[in-house]
This record gives C-alpha cells, structure tokens and sequence, in this order.
C-alpha cells in the first residue's frame, strides 16, 4: 500500500513537471512569429541581377507567398566602407522588415578591391532597375520601394534614390527591361539612412578623411569630380523622396556632421527629412532600447508618408 504522503509528494512533483513542460511548450510571440515567417516567406537567394568587372553581383529575395497583391519592399544595401562586408552578414538587419510583413531585397556590390567608385553606386542603381523590372515576378509593389542600408550601404540607398538620370550612374545596365527606358531611373517611396556617407570631398582630406573613402576614390586625376558625382549632398533638391536619417552623436566612422550637412541641406531645398540623432551613440552597435526608438521612429515615419503596414497581414 502506498504511503498517503509520499503519494502526495510524488503527486505534486508530477503536477509541477506538468506546469513547467506546458509553460516551455508556449512560445513567446517572438519565436511563434519566426516559425510562421518560415511558412509566410519564400527566399530566393543569390539571384543574379548585373554581370560586371568578371563578377556575377548577386541578390538574395524575401518575398512573402501568403499574399497574391504587390506588397511593399525594402531594398537593402550592406555596409564596409566599401571595401568589405557582405549582404549575408547583414541580415539581422532585415528581420524587423519581415516581421512587418515586407518583401526584402538584399544587395551586393562590387568591392573596391575589384573596382573602385563608382562601380559601387552603378550596382546599386542597377539592383534597384532589376527589382522594378522584376516587379510582377517577385511580386513588388513599385510604388512602395523603400531603400536602405548601413554606412556605405546608407550612402548607396540615398544616392540611389537621389542621383539623376544625368548623373549617368544607370549607363552601365542601361536597357535592362525598365519601361523600356535606357536612361530612367525607378523613383523610390522613401530613404532610410543609418549613419551613412554623405560628402565624399570632406572624406578626402582634413580631420573628417577616412582610409576607406580614399581607397574607394582611388588615385586618378578624376578623383575629385568623382568624389561629387558620388557624394549624396551633391544631388539635394526639392523633388526628392522623403528621407529619414538614424546616427549616433559620437560616431567615430562617419563623422556625425555629415549627416547634419545633409538635413540642413535638404531642408533648405524644401525635400521632406528627418534626423533621428542616438545621443551618445556610435557607429551602429545601438543599445537594444535605443533600437527600439529607432524603429518605434522607423514605424512613425512610413505612417506619415503612407507607407504604412500592419504586422504580418497583407496589404
């Protein structure tokens, strides 16, 4: 006959192993929204989208496959100072868009190493021709294309969606199934800059030059006048579109100035911008708090720019 207390005992233990496996057996909303999204997204990844210098650039493609309407997309370019990175490391990045429920697009370009400037900023203009006149394919919404990207990468989403069709960037994938246009260059919804470049000239020389952006350049007598068909500020009007910038006061990469040239500029030219200033912040690497301000800012920004979209639905 079993003793009343220690089945008791034995009893209880069982009732609490019970409760302790049931409450493991509960995701939390974070770990249940990534086991939907490995239903909710179809990833195509290494997609080529631009053959130049001997080099196939490559593309990788979140796009969600629960929806049959053209959906909002983020294209994305990777950070390096352009002489390094790769769009694989960056996709931490990218999980706050997905959760949104955006298609992504994640963008290399050529190294510095394998061709200086401005090869870089005419792969990103050509990923952006690729994606638009892929539209149907992958399902795009062209008129809901926000470009990003983190230092060199917020540099190429701003000169990327700032630089004319003059400015001869589109040349080298001219063609390319776009509207039949050799020259166009897709108009994008929006900007949003994480502490990118956004004066090359400075970066040339004085206290603001940096190693990376003189080896981008290079050394030819064009060196100059290519640092300012490069450089963002150069391409600052009135028709731009909306353009949000995220740096840390004290970065100690890109100085901080630079983007504070940019919204004064912009300003001036009556186009749409913000500056979201990470006080004490360096160059990325933000306090989990001050990352969520900075997509709690991110969230505000789409919504006043019709840009909006509710968290995992389709829209």
């Amino acid at each position: 006959m079993v003793n009343r207390a220690v089945y008791g005992v034995v009893t209880a233990a069982l009732l609490t192993i019970g409760a302790v496996s049931s409450a493991y057996a509960q995701l939390s909303a974070t770990a249940d929204w990534a086991t939907k999204a490995q239903n909710q997204y179809q990833i195509q990844a290494n997609v080529t989208y631009f053959s130049a210098s001997g080099v196939d650039l490559k593309l990788d493609l979140y796009r969600r496959r629960d929806v049959t309407t053209p959906q909002p997309t983020l294209v994305f370019y990777h950070g390096g100072g352009w002489v390094q990175g790769t769009k694989e490391a960056s996709f931490m990045s990218l999980i706050p868009w997905l959760e949104m429920g955006w298609n992504v697009v994640n963008v290399e370009y050529r190294m510095a190493r394998v061709a200086q400037a401005p090869a870089a900023a005419e792969d990103a203009q050509c990923a952006l021709r690729h994606v638009v006149s892929q539209a149907k394919t992958y399902n795009i919404d062209v008129n809901r294309i926000v470009l990003s990207g983190e230092s060199a990468g917020g540099h190429l989403a701003l000169l990327t969606g700032m630089a004319p069709a003059t400015a001869g960037f589109t040349a080298s994938c001219a063609g390319g199934g776009f509207a039949g246009n050799d020259v166009a260059v897709p108009k994008v919804a929006a900007i949003i800059n994480w502490y990118g470049i956004t004066d090359l000239v400075d970066m040339l020389g004085g206290p603001n030059a940096r190693s990376y952006a003189v080896a981008w350049l290079g050394g030819s007598g064009q060196r100059d006048a290519v640092a300012r068909a490069v450089s963002p500020i150069t391409h600052v009007r009135s028709d731009l579109p909306p353009i949000l910038s995220i740096q840390g006061d004290a970065d100690p990469i890109v100085p901080y100035s630079q983007n504070v040239k940019l919204r004064d500029a912009l300003t001036k030219a009556g186009a749409k911008n913000e500056l979201f200033t990470v006080p004490g912040g360096g160059h990325g690497n933000f306090k989990p708090e001050e990352r969520v301000q900075i997509y709690t800012k991110i969230r505000e920004f789409l919504n006043a720019n019709g840009l909006g979209i509710k968290a995992g639905t389709a829209n």
